[in-house]
């Protein structure tokens, strides 16, 4: 059976699938939800650790040797899960870049943004080692109640996650994948997932569409070639 390991990107956490958990739930799908370190001291390295852990928990539970594992990874988080999957090849079938981030060994998410982001980004934490949130519209997300709901949750992120660059093994590139890019677009999400060597299918909605169209993003996700 295969695992949906879903790994939400920066000022997100796990919560931010709560919509499309149910939905793959019914066609069968398991999923995991690992939640991303928001400690101050926090590196990219910690949180690739930490969805590796997530891995070898999944693979522990499976009796090991088990290729299932469709590796998810939103907006900041598509750098994570590469570097993730890199380290634990053995376990991931598919990596998906829902809106993600993604660059060569040794990129970093400021080296892949406009030097306007990285300024925006800086000023608003400054000088402190968490990024406040920004506002929901930021996000695409204009629906007042959906708006409302997604003020509460979203949490500090910690700064150098934007600034560690990538470790990637080589085994990351023999893993297929697959963009999803969100519409219209905002950030090169296409010439990230094009770069990486992935296959890209365009999805209407906005940068979370994972909570504004969760059944059409987890149709997309059911498809994920391998089924």
């Amino acid at each position: 059976m295969t695992t949906y390991v879903l790994v939400a990107g920066a000022w997100h956490g796990s919560w931010a699938w709560e919509r499309i958990v149910p939905v793959l739930a019914s066609a069968g799908m398991r999923t995991v939800t690992p939640d991303l370190s928001a400690h101050p001291d926090a590196g990219l390295d910690d949180h690739a650790a930490e969805v590796a852990a997530a891995l070898d928990r999944r693979e522990g539970a499976a009796g090991g040797g088990s290729r299932d594992v469709v590796l998810v990874g939103h907006s900041y988080a598509g750098l994570v899960v590469r570097q993730a999957a890199g380290l634990r090849p053995a376990a991931v079938r598919h990596v998906v870049l829902v809106d993600g981030w993604a660059g060569p060994d040794g990129a970093s998410l400021f080296a892949l943004a406009p030097h306007s982001f990285e300024a925006a980004v800086r000023r608003s934490a400054g000088g402190r080692p968490l990024i406040p949130p920004p506002p929901p519209e930021t996000f695409g997300v204009t629906d007042p109640r959906d708006a409302a709901w997604l003020r509460e949750r979203l949490r500090p992120h910690p700064l150098r996650t934007f600034s560690d660059t990538t470790t990637l093994t080589p085994a990351v590139a023999r893993i297929p994948g697959t963009g999803v890019l969100c519409r219209p677009a905002t950030y090169p999400f296409e010439r990230f997932a094009k770069e990486a060597g992935y296959r890209t299918v365009a999805i209407d909605g906005p940068h979370d569409v994972m909570l504004t169209r969760p059944e059409a993003l987890a149709r997309l996700l059911l498809d994920v070639p391998g089924h």
